[in-house]
């Protein structure tokens, strides 16, 4: 299990937010064919014959041990089911721009868990990276014209009832799970290679779904799902469970948790850059705004200090 170098691991860290907020934004017409659980299970199962032969031991890796399996499970657990669970049901009780501004809080949660559970000095430039990818994807979410016209129709009706603080918690949630996933994934690349995380993790995610998954599939009319709909649900599947997933602890295996949750600004850019090329959307000038302070954090991660600027003149 070789370290990746540095640039390697950050343009993993970036293809794999990439790769994701492009599966998000073209995956729009799964969730309206599909019904959730349904979609999620069929997504690990097909990502788990994908890479079956993933899941076989290398010889090389030292045996599981109880907290190693406990990780393993909190990762799917609280990245994967929880997270689909609290992001869902929140954006249900409250509306999509509440989602977009909570969310961006991701990578102030990743450096503060990972400071707290994993010992990590961040330094000041980090920080300052953090701030920048919150506010960036903060604006970002409050810049869309289309979410702004309907902010106020969200919380009607049925979420009236005192319900919304409901959703706004789950949102928290949602982040908190997103960090946590962040947080132990990096402590998982210690002693495990990306491959045997990423395919162990999507067993737990289908075992974790097949019940409710089951449930929804015995009801459900497949005849009536198109050709083009099955060919996006296998590319939804292996960028969700396979590409994504070992792109992203690749990168985490040479990258400290609080430079790789900067990464995750490159979600909403990526996921708005597929709408304007392949959905016909357009982008408003402060969503560029947000797009370049957004981007600006993930230079601020990733340049090298001045300190590793003289090691290297000096190597």
């Amino acid at each position: 299990m070789t370290t990746p170098s540095r640039p390697f691991a950050y343009l993993c860290l970036a293809l794999s937010m990439a790769l994701v907020g492009s599966y998000v934004a073209l995956s729009k017409p799964l969730a309206a064919v599909l019904p959730v659980f349904l979609l999620a299970w069929m997504r690990f199962g097909i990502g788990g014959l994908a890479m079956v032969h993933w899941l076989r031991k290398p010889a090389n890796e030292p045996p599981l041990t109880p907290q190693t399996k406990r990780l393993l499970f909190l990762e799917s657990f609280l990245g994967n089911f929880m997270f689909t669970i609290c992001m869902l049901y929140g954006v249900t009780l409250t509306d999509a721009i509440s989602a977009g501004v909570t969310l961006a809080a991701i990578p102030a949660a990743v450096a503060v868990m990972g400071w707290a559970f994993l010992k990590e000095r961040v330094a000041p430039r980090t920080w300052a990276a953090v701030v920048c990818a919150v506010f960036g994807i903060a604006l970002f979410a409050l810049s869309k014209p289309e979410l702004a016209a309907h902010a106020g129709q969200a919380v009607d009706g049925k979420n009236s009832h005192n319900l919304v603080w409901l959703g706004q918690l789950l949102l928290v949630g949602a982040v908190l799970c997103e960090a946590a996933y962040t947080v132990i994934g990096k402590k998982l690349t210690g002693s495990l290679g990306p491959k045997r995380i990423t395919s162990l993790i999507n067993l737990w995610g289908f075992v974790l779904t097949t019940p409710a998954g089951l449930y929804v599939a015995l009801g459900f009319d497949f005849g009536a799902v198109g050709w083009s709909t099955w060919a996006l649900l296998v590319f939804y599947a292996l960028a969700a469970c396979m590409w994504t997933v070992w792109l992203w602890m690749t990168g985490l295996k040479a990258v400290p948790a609080a430079q790789g949750g900067v990464f995750s600004v490159l979600l909403p850019v990526s996921a708005a850059l597929v709408g304007v090329l392949a959905l016909g959307e357009s982008l408003t000038g402060l969503q560029l705004v947000a797009f370049v302070i957004a981007l600006a954090s993930v230079l601020l991660a990733t340049l090298p200090s001045r300190a590793a600027l003289r090691l290297g003149r000096r190597g």
